[in-house]
């Protein structure tokens, strides 16, 4: 554990990319595909965009600090909040300033750009909380727990597959997998990072999720991947809920972890137009009690298949299997 010999904030600070655009020859521009920035895994996948002429990516960026611990200690002046991405294979180094929100310094929000030329393989994201303490200015009083991960060839956001896909035999395995022989899958949030457990019991479901087989087996294995991904949105957005931090004033608090990033890509479609802190306090309130909590399923389950991507891909399988009876029939 590293002693600073200055006072320095308690509380987490946390950072999600919310959005990437990629820019191209002729200034063109579109938006990375939503699969390839995992809030769990806290990676952009750069090696998903549909072109790979892009010359640059910026990357939109939101940060929340603890501003209410700042405001009472009253150790820091002059607070700001810095973005930097590193890579050490290139030595490339970035730094911007992200603006604070309406309301106050709790939330902070910006862009920097990731120059494609400058690096090789991948960099790192962090966020930084600068202040002047002790009439000294520069000191660094608080960081992000876990870099964000800017891979620039990858095509799937993993970090070093942390979130892990298993196969297993519910049948034959451990005991609490045993209740569910008759499931092809289970997610497992029992761990630090969730976990889908395939069963390998359940015939032909691995060769249709690994895509092997036929073409319509094929397509019927993209719709069963986004199925599968429904369901982990689901589990760990109860789990999040179900594992927060209440203040004194009963104020429940994002958690600084991947549950944290869960919650605030998912609330904006469960309650549209709030902020995402409302959002939170609102199910939260819900969720012990207080009334509405069953009405809330039907926006959990909307708001998990749309991060799963769902009804894209439940579109193209339907088109898919279209195409292929015409094949059939021609």
């Amino acid at each position: 554990m590293r002693v600073y010999p200055y006072p320095r904030l308690t509380g987490a600070v946390t950072a999600r990319v919310t959005a990437v655009r990629l820019r191209g020859p002729g200034d063109a521009r579109e938006q990375l595909d939503a699969r390839g920035c995992s809030v769990v895994e806290q990676v952009v996948a750069l090696g998903l965009a549909e072109r790979d002429d892009w010359h640059t990516a910026r990357l939109t960026l939101a940060a929340t600090v603890p501003v209410r611990e700042i405001e009472t200690k009253g150790h820091w002046t002059d607070v700001v909040v810095v973005a930097v991405l590193t890579e050490g294979a290139t030595n490339a180094r970035t730094v911007v300033r992200l603006a604070p929100g309406p309301e106050g310094g709790r939330d902070w929000s910006g862009e920097i750009e990731v120059n494609r030329d400058d690096h090789l393989d991948r960099a790192s994201l962090a966020v930084h909380v600068v202040a002047t303490v002790g009439g000294t200015a520069g000191r660094v009083i608080a960081s992000t727990d876990q870099d964000w991960v800017i891979d620039m060839t990858g095509d799937v956001p993993l970090r070093e597959r942390r979130l892990d896909v298993s196969t297993v035999s519910f049948a034959r395995g451990a005991e609490w997998l045993r209740g569910f022989r008759e499931a092809p899958w289970v997610v497992d949030t029992s761990g630090r990072m969730p976990t889908v457990r395939l069963n390998s019991d359940f015939e032909g479901l691995v060769a249709l999720v690994e895509g092997a087989g036929s073409k319509v087996e094929r397509v019927v294995g993209e719709m069963l991947l986004a199925q599968m991904c429904a369901d982990v949105w689901t589990a760990v957005f109860h789990t999040a809920i179900g594992d927060l931090e209440i203040e004194d004033d009963g104020t429940p608090l994002f958690p600084p972890d991947w549950r944290g990033a869960v919650l605030r890509e998912m609330l904006p479609d469960i309650f549209p137009g709030r902020s995402v802190q409302d959002a939170l306090r609102e199910v939260h309130t819900r969720r012990t009690g207080e009334g509405g909590w069953s009405d809330l399923q039907p926006r959990i389950h909307y708001a998990a298949g749309r991060r799963a991507g769902v009804p894209g891909t439940l579109s193209a399988t339907v088109r898919g299997i279209e195409r292929l009876d015409q094949e059939s029939h021609a």
